[in-house]
């Protein structure tokens, strides 16, 4: 894919206006404090992943309105002290797999709790192991357009409400610093961390990259790759939602969330990325909370951006914030 989008340099000063509903932070506060009721985790259980140098648990802590999310913890083994945490998000389709598939965070010396994504494992990977129990209300086949009449039904309202109950449930397994607990993803793992850095406000530090559900509006009258073209295909059948639908992905748009943030941030972007176009990170990035910021900008890559040698720069910028 040849660059389609903005100039690097207009990519760099690009923070347009994303309206919010009035009622945003309501709307995410009675949210979050029905999910708030009762506690967070609800069982870690050790389990044997065949690996001699990890430990690994089992998890399963309250999500939405308090339903069941599963997730892998991992500790390096031996290790005594509190650690600093990683929450890692999934990219859109993946549910948690197998427990020996991610240790780059704990074989680098954090705890490290992977959050599996309700209703998805489908697509690719090795499955997941969550149902989506909110998923009764209309749309269309893809969870991106699963309750997309209505901000109250929409799937990225549970999603993201269990990415921010993630956040409480490894702050309550042992062997974690509270203090020190970072949130990364990919995609749509990327903007699930995002939202988090906006909703939960001791955050210690952020890594995104190709975030998805950013900047929607423009998202969807960008690209037909998906997830963004199962909501196009969706608007191309029910035409007369445009008006509910645009006003349901306000809730969840990623620029929203990134006015609120205030954690230091890393981020990754590829300028030939079709499925999260560049200015649409560029966006959220360019209208972040804080100054703490860095950017690493991939010209020649598409959604795949930086790869291992991006991991590589995660890991020394992690290092610097928690340790």
């Amino acid at each position: 894919m040849a660059l389609f989008d903005l100039p690097l340099a207009e990519l760099q000063r690009y923070a347009p206006e994303v309206p919010e509903p009035d009622d945003f932070d309501a709307f995410w506060d009675g949210t979050l404090k029905q999910a708030d009721a009762g506690p967070v985790l609800l069982d870690a259980t050790p389990v044997d992943a065949g690996l001699s140098l990890v430990d690994t648990w089992d998890v399963a802590f309250a999500g939405y309105e308090g339903q069941p999310v599963r997730g892998w913890f991992t500790r390096p083994r031996g290790a005594t002290a509190d650690l600093p945490a990683v929450v890692e998000y999934l990219g859109y389709g993946r549910g948690r797999g197998l427990p020996h598939e991610r240790l780059t965070w704990a074989a680098a010396g954090y705890a490290h709790l992977l959050m599996d994504s309700r209703g998805q494992g489908d697509l690719y990977g090795n499955g997941g192991d969550t149902p989506d129990l909110g998923g009764g209300a209309l749309g269309g086949p893809g969870v991106a357009t699963r309750g997309i009449r209505s901000p109250h039904d929409y799937y990225y309202r549970r999603l993201i409400t269990d990415a921010v109950r993630a956040v409480a449930a490894a702050r309550a397994l042992p062997g974690v610093d509270p203090a020190r607990v970072a949130a990364v993803g990919n995609s749509q793992g990327g903007g699930l961390a995002l939202a988090v850095a906006g909703l939960v406000p001791d955050l210690a530090a952020l890594m995104i990259s190709a975030p998805f559900l950013c900047h929607i509006q423009r998202a969807i009258d960008m690209t037909d790759a998906d997830p963004y073209g199962e909501i196009v295909r969706y608007l191309a059948v029910n035409r007369e939602a445009e008006a509910e639908v645009r006003r349901t992905l306000s809730y969840v748009d990623g620029v929203l969330f990134a006015r609120r943030a205030t954690a230091p941030v890393h981020v990754g972007v590829g300028l030939r990325d079709t499925i999260c176009p560049p200015s649409t990170v560029f966006a959220a990035c360019n209208h972040y909370g804080s100054a703490d910021r860095t950017v690493h900008v991939y010209p020649f890559n598409h959604h795949e951006g930086g790869e291992a040698l991006h991991t590589r720069r995660q890991l020394d910028w992690l290092g610097e914030k928690l340790r």
